[in-house]
């Protein structure tokens, strides 16, 4: 029986409660499709600024680096905003997505059917079977670049670099490729090469990769006129490719084609199948330790993780489809309506336990 070895960093605010949930759903995954899953945690966010001082311990690197996948729940709040930069919580991300070389950041927008007239967009723009994968390039960009406070004039001024090396951009653009190749074959390189030289350089290096990809149709877009589209016409799309910056801005635009930000999972994957997993919604410190939390996109983050890092295509399906179906009679409050049960963090994943036992 395979063992598979994932480091957990619970972090803050809810991610404790709904990363619990996760971990009792791949329990029982395991269970039914013949593997074993042996858990270490550690500390990453505000939990580890109170333990040791840093939002990233080199203990906790060390051993995201000697498993096979790392599971996150979610970093950050109020109580450490005060703190300078490297040392608040959200340094503690970018720091691991450097130490892990993560460099691809897929983060699926999907309407599951129980929640398509939770979508702020009508029905009739976002169709049946809206799918869209935004792969993001994570380690690279603006949010690496060099930066710092000048004077500009006289006046106080602060500058953010965007750069990009080819070898950057190559394999990001293949993680695209590929992920195009695996669906329906269309790509949407997404730059501003009519005003950047970082995009330009982005463009020129897809056209020569998409060569190598003759059974992919590759099409460019303007990130601002991405932006509108994903609102105007978004079944347009298949696969998104694009930076850093724009990645994170249109995968969150995106992401509230489904309905609610709290259904949706992301993978960030190094070179092979090493992936960290984590939803994309916040710490939600408001709400933490209320038993309200919505655990299913951590769930189907774990559905990601079964799939790209373990190669268990059937296991991911039968999550997700567990998911699905857990919808049709229960809701977490972020989701709730009329009609349905209104549920708890535990029971949600109680639920989802029960029908994946089915």
């Amino acid at each position: 029986m395979k063992n598979y070895k994932i480091t957990v960093l619970k972090g803050d605010g809810i991610g404790p409660e709904i990363v619990d949930e996760a971990i009792k759903v791949l329990n029982v995954v395991g269970e039914k499709f013949g593997f074993t899953a042996e858990y270490d945690f550690q500390l990453m966010g505000g939990c580890a600024i109170d333990a040791t001082g840093h939002p990233l311990p080199p203990a906790t690197i060390d051993a995201c680096k000697n498993s096979d996948s790392v599971l996150l729940g979610a970093v950050g709040g109020e109580k450490w905003e005060t703190l300078p930069g490297h040392l608040r919580p959200e340094a503690g991300l970018l720091g691991i997505r450097a130490a892990l070389g993560l460099y691809a950041n897929l983060r699926p927008a999907r309407i599951f059917e129980p929640l398509k007239a939770a979508s702020p967009i009508k029905a009739e723009i976002i169709g049946d079977n809206l799918d869209i994968m935004v792969v993001r390039e994570l380690t690279g960009g603006i949010y690496f670049g060099e930066r710092g406070r000048c004077e500009k004039n006289g006046e106080k001024a602060a500058f953010d670099t965007m750069l990009y090396t080819v070898p950057e951009i190559q394999r990001i653009a293949k993680v695209g490729f590929e992920m195009a190749q695996k669906r329906s074959g269309r790509l949407c390189s997404v730059d501003k090469a009519n005003v950047l030289e970082s995009s330009r350089l982005w463009r020129e290096t897809v056209l020569e990769m998409a060569k190598d990809y003759p059974d992919v149709e590759l099409s460019h877009m303007y990130v601002d006129n991405c932006a509108m589209q994903l609102v105007r016409r978004p079944t347009q799309f298949d696969v998104i490719v694009t930076s850093n910056l724009f990645g994170d801005i249109l995968s969150d635009e995106a992401s509230m084609l489904s309905g609610s930000i709290g259904m949706l999972a992301s993978a960030s994957l190094a070179d092979g199948k090493f992936g960290l997993y984590e939803p994309i919604h916040g710490s939600a410190p408001d709400i933490a330790g209320q038993g309200i939390a919505n655990p299913l996109a951590t769930i189907l983050s774990v559905a990601m993780m079964l799939k790209y890092s373990f190669g268990l295509d059937d296991a991911a399906t039968a999550v997700e489809t567990a998911v699905n179906d857990a919808m049709k009679t229960a809701r977490t409050p972020d989701i709730y309506e009329e009609g349905f049960e209104k549920v708890g963090t535990v029971e949600m994943g109680d639920l989802v336990v029960e029908l994946l036992n089915r």
